[in-house]
């Protein structure tokens, strides 16, 4: 067999166990195998094989992992848009409650509106924007 053939089975290992697994690092690794083999079918020694393959799946799996922690984290459930489509909605409220909430019809039903932690207090009717969804509770700002 080819030192190629085996180059390109071991990059076919690593894709299938990347689907099982979910880890995208090894199609990293497995970019790196298919380089060993385009060495192998370019007729370099062995040596130089196992370069290229340490070389690139190295060098990607560097790379990916600079543009994971360079990428911004995840927003939470309850303030991510992706999950909940009411996340960014206006609503409007006719009077707060003294303990800084109210109570505000929402797409047919009440719901328990309170601004935002570090939000200024709210005084008389206006729109407000939904930030976070918490169980029944609306988290909102003003709307701008």
């Amino acid at each position: 067999m080819a030192e190629s053939t085996l180059w390109w089975l071991l990059a076919g290992v690593a894709v299938a166990v990347e689907l099982v697994t979910g880890t995208f690092y090894l199609l990293m690794i497995a970019l790196g195998l298919a380089s060993g083999a385009l060495a192998a079918h370019l007729g370099l020694p062995l040596a130089w094989q196992l370069v290229c393959a340490a070389v690139v799946s190295g060098g990607a799996v560097a790379l990916w992992y600079r543009v994971r922690k360079n990428s911004p984290g995840r927003l939470p459930a309850r303030a991510n848009r992706d999950v909940n489509l009411d996340i960014g909605e206006t609503l409007h409220v006719a009077a707060w409650d003294a303990d800084g909430t109210a109570q505000v019809k929402y797409r047919g039903a009440q719901w328990t509106a309170a601004l935002m932690p570090g939000v200024a207090p709210a005084i008389g009717e206006g729109t407000y924007r939904i930030e976070q969804v918490v169980g029944n509770r609306l988290l909102v700002v003003p709307a701008p």
